[in-house]
C-alpha cells in the first residue's frame, strides 16, 4: 500500500498513525504542496491523505482510511467515543492553532515545500484564511499564552500515558495527537508533564516524529 501525504498535514498524521499503531507497513509518498494534478487524478480533489490500496484503488478522507486500516489489521478496534470535554477542547483549539502552526511549516525543511512554487502556493492559500504569516508570527506570545491555558485543561483529560482515555486507543488519540505533534514546531511551547509523556509515547508508537528539534 501507498499513502500520499504532506508531512505537515494533521489529517495525514491521522492516517500515518494507524499504520504505526497497528504495525502495518506502508510506503509514504510526499507530494509537493502545489501538485494539483496528482491528487485530482486519484480522487477528483486536491486533498490528502490518499491511500492506494493493494488492488490499486484509491481512498481519500483520513478517518475512512483510519477505520479501513484498523479493520484490516484485525488487532482490536479503536474506540469511537470522544469525551465531550475532549471534543470541547478540540473545538476551541482549532479556532487558533493554525495561526501558530501554518506560518512555521514553510521554514522547517519539509519535503512538500521543496520548491518555491510549493511555498508560494501554500502561503497564498493559507494567508487567505488566517491572515498574514508575518503578523501571526508576531503574535506568537499572545497565542502561546492562550494555548498554555488550554493545554492545562487538556492535561486534566489525560488518563493514561499511552492513550488519552486510559482504556485503550481511541478516536480521541487520532484527533488530538496530530494537533499536539504540529504544535511542537512552535518554539516556546511547554507541554504539561502528562501531556508531554503522552505526546512522546504516541510519537514513538506510531512512528510519526515530532518537530521539537526544528522548532521556530
Amino acid at each position: 500500500m501507498k499513502l500520499y501525504i504532506y508531512d505537515h498535514c494533521p489529517f495525514c498524521v491521522r492516517a500515518r498513525m494507524i499504520f504505526g499503531l497497528r504495525g502495518l507497513a506502508v510506503e509514504e509518498i510526499v507530494l509537493l504542496n502545489d501538485d494539483e494534478s496528482t491528487p485530482i487524478g486519484m480522487i477528483g480533489a486536491k486533498q490528502v491523505p490518499i491511500l492506494q490500496k493493494d488492488d490499486g484503488s484509491y481512498m481519500g478522507e483520513s478517518l475512512d482510511i483510519v477505520r479501513y486500516i484498523d479493520n484490516l489489521a484485525d488487532k482490536g478496534r479503536l474506540k469511537e467515543e470522544i469525551r465531550p470535554e475532549v471534543q470541547a477542547w478540540l473545538d476551541k483549539a482549532n479556532t487558533y492553532i493554525s495561526k501558530l502552526v501554518q506560518p512555521r511549516m514553510v521554514s522547517i525543511g519539509l519535503p512538500e515545500f521543496a520548491t518555491q512554487g510549493a511555498v508560494d502556493y501554500f502561503v497564498h492559500k493559507k494567508e487567505a484564511n488566517i491572515g498574514s504569516f508575518a503578523e501571526n508570527l508576531a503574535k506568537t506570545g499572545e497565542y502561546l499564552q492562550t494555548l498554555h491555558t488550554d493545554l492545562a485543561d487538556l492535561e486534566r483529560q489525560v488518563a493514561g500515558g499511552d492513550n488519552l482515555n486510559g482504556e485503550g486507543l481511541s478516536m480521541e488519540d487520532i484527533h488530538v495527537f496530530p494537533l499536539l505533534r504540529n504544535l511542537t514546531a512552535v518554539r516556546g511551547l511547554v507541554l504539561p508533564p502528562k501531556l508531554k509523556a503522552y505526546t512522546d509515547n504516541i510519537a514513538a508508537a506510531s512512528g510519526v516524529p515530532l518537530y521539537t528539534d526544528r522548532a521556530v
